[in-house]
């Protein structure tokens, strides 16, 4: 497993999202998180790569991912709550300033992710002029950047137009398939229903996996 989760409770401003929740993430699948609004899919995502604590159970993460040298797991890229950038920078300044902190990935590289999104890294405007579906974009590159092994991606399809959408479905589908693990949330049907092989469903302060295919049921 690249993630075990055993009797979670985890508490929120004074109210409890999880009560002894039990779940696997398994390599080189898509699994898909949904429930509605409030019902703390942001929080169990940042509890599955370790940003936060449970307040009961445990969370384990493959060692060779996170060992006891390390606070943040590695190969883990993260999108999470909402697109997060120094907005003075530029978009091509944003990612090198990432990358000097590991030195894996070079110039060259970052500008080709970033076209690979529909984003000009020869653009100098600050990421303060960016539109939203651009700050998402250059949010994706950020997770994808650094060939990361697993990907956890919160929403991943706001803001984005019909054909940026259609390629990140495709990219997803591709790095599954090269084995990338990945866990998403989403509050369209369409995008669980096409792309997940397992969905977990926030039901209850409970998650219960259901048979992929059926989240219109549950989404609407």
């Amino acid at each position: 497993m690249i993630i075990t989760v055993t009797q979670l409770v985890k508490r929120f401003r004074g109210q409890t999202l999880y009560e002894h929740v039990n779940l696997a993430i398994e390599p080189g699948e898509i699994h898909a998180l949904v429930g509605p609004n409030g019902s703390g899919k942001s929080v169990l995502l940042r509890l599955l790569c370790g940003l936060v604590k449970p307040d009961g159970g445990e969370v384990v993460i493959d060692p060779k991912f996170l060992d006891r040298h390390r606070v943040f797991p590695d190969r883990f890229g993260v999108l999470i709550d909402r697109p997060g950038a120094l907005l003075h920078l530029s978009g091509i300044d944003n990612l090198k300033t990432l990358a000097r902190i590991r030195r894996r990935t070079g110039e060259a590289q970052l500008a080709e992710l970033m076209r690979s999104f529909g984003l000009d890294p020869e653009n100098t405007g600050r990421v303060r002029q960016y539109s939203l579906g651009m700050k998402q974009k250059l949010a994706l590159c950020q997770a994808f950047m650094e060939e990361p092994q697993v990907l956890i991606l919160d929403e991943p399809f706001n803001a984005l137009d019909a054909a940026s959408a259609q390629s990140l479905r495709e990219r997803l589908v591709r790095l599954r398939d090269e084995g990338i693990t990945i866990v998403f949330t989403s509050h369209d049907p369409h995008d669980v229903d096409l792309l997940a092989q397992r969905v977990f469903v926030i039901e209850d302060q409970q998650v219960i996996e259901r048979p992929p295919g059926h989240s219109s049921d549950v989404l609407g």
